[in-house]
């Protein structure tokens, strides 16, 4: 008997009596992280990793919630459970089951580049692995996140100095506390202006701070005079786009931090002044590390590009499948591929095959 299978509900395991990241409400529920598509109200009991207990109370509410220190055995109707960092947000956990003579690992999303805003990336060995494959294209491989700080810094100062405020669209939860964290870093003791957060990003912004993460200060939009507000960094979801929240910094730069920036076409679709390619996801040479340090003979692909991924590893020698879940982008107006595959972004890539071909050729 496989000791996990998708069902409607989500993915169980049967032997354990539950299921990992459902996207229906069940009785008992393990969560990899507290974004949108991976955790959802509704559940009757859920169990995850220690660090991300309060983002998850601050999307679920007060729910059941039982939680474990990484690495921290649970014995769950006689199968072994632990969670182990992957670095996606802050509490984001592989789950790790074991039962029958057989280590199963569920990846959640996951990256592999650690910043101090969450638990760096454990490699967890098992003989199979479930894994995401977000940007399982080869035109996916993310510059080092040092580069891309320093690049939004310099747009920040640039449009300070011009007297207009800079809007930087990214996800609530994760990104914007990563930016926050990175541009701490790579400024030093000042940054070019005050940074004023969405009541979105602001709301995980306290929950990150609860567990212990240090992050610069940000300030709601009426909290800061005029002056100020055309110097400041603008953090907020990409929901908030066109809407009348934004017309209080007047005129402004705009951008966009996300991985599907590396794509032009997604650039041009999201009218922006600039794309910082920004991702919380691996890169296809960082999802093929992975991979290999699980030293698994057998992977399953989720969301993503999981049909690319599956070609390409039964072209390596390994057991590989796909399971069809309802995982996709936090954000869902974005250009993400689904669980079947992503005709936008396929057209985008043909779109680069220029551009790109360099990358491509080193596969």
């Amino acid at each position: 008997m496989e000791l996990i299978v998708a069902r409607e509900q989500g993915l169980w395991c049967g032997a354990g009596r539950f299921f990992i990241d459902p996207w229906q409400p069940v009785e008992r529920a393990l969560i990899t992280h507290a974004h949108a598509d991976h955790a959802r109200a509704g559940n009757s009991r859920y169990l995850a990793a220690r660090e991300g207990e309060h983002v998850l109370r601050a999307r679920l509410g007060d729910v059941a919630l039982e939680t474990l220190d990484w690495g921290e055995r649970r014995n769950v109707n006689g199968v072994r459970v632990s969670f182990h960092p992957a670095s996606h947000v802050l509490g984001a956990a592989q789950i790790q089951l074991e039962h029958g003579g057989e280590t199963w690992v569920v990846s959640g999303d996951y990256r592999l580049e650690s910043d101090r805003s969450c638990s760096a990336f454990e490699p967890v060995r098992c003989d199979v692995f479930v894994t995401e494959s977000t940007f399982a294209l080869p035109i996916y491989r993310w510059r080092p996140q040092r580069e891309v700080f320093d690049e939004v810094l310099h747009w920040w100062s640039e449009n300070a100095e011009a007297g207009r405020a800079s809007v930087l669209f990214c996800y609530a939860l994760g990104k914007a506390q990563r930016i926050l964290a990175g541009l701490a870093d790579a400024a030093g003791a000042t940054l070019p202006g005050v940074v004023v957060c969405h009541g979105a990003v602001e709301s995980m912004n306290r929950a990150y701070r609860a567990s212990g993460v240090q992050l610069p200060d940000t300030f709601p939009v009426g909290d800061v005079d005029r002056a100020a507000l055309r110097r400041a960094l603008v953090l907020a979801p990409p929901s908030a786009a066109r809407s009348p929240w934004l017309r209080r910094f007047g005129v402004a730069s705009d951008a966009f931090a996300s991985g599907w920036m590396q794509v032009r076409g997604t650039r041009r679709r999201r009218a922006v002044d600039r794309g910082f390619v920004l991702s919380d996801h691996v890169d296809w040479p960082a999802l093929n590390t992975a991979i290999d340090a699980t030293g698994a003979s057998r992977v399953v692909a989720t969301h993503g590009y999981a049909d690319v991924l599956v070609r390409w590893l039964r072209e390596r020698g390994l057991d590989a499948s796909r399971f069809a879940t309802e995982y996709g982008d936090e954000d869902e107006a974005s250009a993400t591929p689904a669980s079947g595959g992503a005709p936008d972004a396929d057209a985008d890539a043909d779109a680069d095959a220029d551009a790109d071909a360099d990358a491509d050729a080193k596969e």
